[in-house]
């Protein structure tokens, strides 16, 4: 069993401001001070998507995505810099359905976010459709109110599932990173395209002893987010893989350096908590 006492305290120990009112939000769904907002909401550009640090001034998708999951655990997917920020991507959507980083950031962006790369479009358009998802009933678009799976974003995200769905491989696999599985598995689950999700699901599984404590936390973060059960199989496999692999402290290892330990740990009480707020 995940230790979720342990795990609050890793967060409550190391966290920063806005960490620990994430905590706050998933523990409780406490309202978080409006400074604490504006605080990660911070640096946003004007067309409403946020620049990554080795982006400079051009907003990036991937950056984007990043700062709505922070949002999301705020409970702000609902306020205006949310909302700004989800049309943004909404807008970047390409005539295929799916998404790719601006041109200008190929000499610096990220292996995993690279533009004409197809593996980094592939996990980029994953991304970008997972937010659009699971926040379109909650960030109203500017645009008329849809009732579809997505709400407000209804026919982006359906572009965007078949789009990834018809670049899967016939074993259930994708040709991308492996961020990419689980983003995807999220967003055809949601569109009730439940086929496609679960063979991506069983290569998952079959991945999953050998991947990285940050990565499961991801995983099973962002499948709970799409509404698949706690007690579900996939789920089931996630959460022992995570009690395997909580540390000592209570905390989980982020892959991307002990500075992002206390993200991934959040992502893990996402995961594993009885039940989301409100």
């Amino acid at each position: 069993m995940v230790d979720l006492e342990a795990a609050i305290g890793f967060v409550v120990a190391h966290g920063d401001a806005v960490e620990r009112a994430r905590l706050s939000w998933l523990r409780n769904g406490t309202a978080v001070p409006a400074e604490v907002l504006e605080t990660a909401e911070v640096g946003q550009s004007p067309d409403g998507g946020w620049p990554a640090s080795w982006g400079g001034e051009i907003a990036s998708i991937d950056a984007t995505c990043f700062r709505l999951a922070e949002l999301d655990d705020l409970g702000a997917l609902g306020r205006p810099a949310a909302r700004r920020a989800l049309d943004w991507l909404a807008s970047r959507q390409e005539s295929d359905g799916g998404w790719e980083e601006d041109e200008s950031l190929a000499d610096s962006a990220p292996e995993w976010a690279r533009p004409g790369d197809p593996e980094a479009g592939f996990l980029v358009s994953a991304n970008a459709g997972f937010w659009l998802t699971v926040a379109g009933l909650d960030a109203r678009a500017s645009g008329p109110l849809d009732h579809r799976v997505g709400g407000a974003y209804a026919g982006v995200v359906q572009a965007a599932a078949h789009s990834l769905a018809a670049r899967l491989r016939p074993d259930g696999s994708w040709p991308s990173f492996l961020a990419a599985g689980w983003l995807s598995a999220a967003v055809l689950h949601r569109q009730e395209m439940f086929q496609e999700s679960a063979r991506i699901q069983v290569v998952l599984a079959e991945r999953m002893p050998k991947m990285s404590p940050g990565d499961v936390a991801w995983l099973a973060a962002t499948l709970r987010r799409a509404g698949i059960d706690l007690q579900d199989w996939i789920m089931v496999r996630a959460l022992r893989r995570l009690s395997e692999t909580q540390r000592s402290d209570g905390g989980w290892e982020s892959d991307d350096g002990h500075q992002f330990d206390v993200h991934a740990t959040l992502a893990a009480i996402r995961a594993a908590r009885p039940a989301p707020p409100g």
